[in-house]
């Protein structure tokens, strides 16, 4: 006789739970659990729809993705622009630059660069004149 009311009072407990899911006041268990099956359908469907926005967005983004940096070299006066763009992040791009001015005999007078998600340099150099 305990263990009946136990499982009545355990079922009675499992059915409040089920109902705060969906904030159901149906009195029958039946009704709570159709609501409650069509509810989580609802959310398979949605979620299936999530995943195939996620895959074409995904695929998207590989297509579009370019791993080479962008250069772009504007002449101005005496000195030059440099623009450096990459969709990503490299780590020792920035220096490997650096290195490249230094040896293409280029003085940076000014410099602005973000390595935040992507990488962007632009710089502006003159030619080192050597005496």
């Amino acid at each position: 006789m305990v263990s009946r009311v136990h499982k009545r009072i355990a079922m009675y407990r499992n059915l409040q739970l089920l109902r705060s899911i969906r904030y159901s006041h149906s009195r029958l268990k039946a009704s709570v659990l159709l609501e409650l099956s069509d509810y989580i359908q609802g959310l398979k469907q949605k979620l299936e729809e999530l995943n195939q926005l996620l895959t074409v967005a995904t695929a998207r983004k590989i297509a579009d993705y370019d791993p080479m940096p962008k250069l772009e070299v504007e002449t101005q006066e005496e000195a030059f622009v440099i623009k450096v763009l990459s969709e990503s992040s490299c780590q020792g791009l920035l220096v490997f630059i650096l290195e490249a001015f230094e040896e293409m005999g280029l003085d940076v007078l000014q410099a602005r660069v973000s390595c935040a998600d992507s990488f962007s340099l632009e710089a502006i150099g003159n030619n080192k004149v050597i005496m």
